[in-house]
């Protein structure tokens, strides 16, 4: 509304510059919505509409798959490797204690059984990097296709 030189507001929500006016329809069968439905659910969209336009304009579409398995064996590694470093710290710690409180003979004879220790924990490490060598080449491999 116009009144000499002032413009009046009549409130609401102003207009947008390029409105989206064009309506298309289809119709799928039962077959190809159910693959329309899984591309869907992969992206975690909700929105129909902004789905069918990236692929329609040929956007690349990105979706996450989050292997909860790879997870869990990826967090216990982590803390598996935590307890690992901490008993190298701890192996620091027994060998300087054994070696000011003790006599070369009494020494001697804990770091022998400390080394046996050693050498099963040498081989649990090994195990388990042999471990996560399958798991990556079966679980985590796959997904780059």
């Amino acid at each position: 509304m116009e009144t000499g030189n002032r413009f009046y507001n009549k409130g609401g929500r102003p207009p947008k510059k390029d409105p989206c006016r064009h309506r298309y329809f289809i119709k799928l069968n039962d077959a190809d919505n159910a693959r329309f439905l899984a591309m869907l659910d992969k992206t975690g969209w909700k929105n129909k509409a902004r789905f069918i336009k990236n692929c329609l304009f040929k956007r690349e579409i990105r979706y996450v798959k989050i292997d909860k398995a790879a997870m869990d064996y990826y967090m216990r590694l982590t803390t598996f490797h935590s307890q690992f470093r901490s008993i190298g710290v701890n192996y620091n710690q027994i060998t300087k204690h054994l070696k000011s409180t003790f006599s070369e003979k009494k020494a001697l004879t804990f770091l022998y059984r400390l080394e046996k220790a050693t050498l099963e924990l040498v081989m649990i490490h090994q195990k388990v990097m042999d471990l996560t060598g399958e798991f990556e080449r079966k679980h985590l491999n796959n997904y780059d296709s």
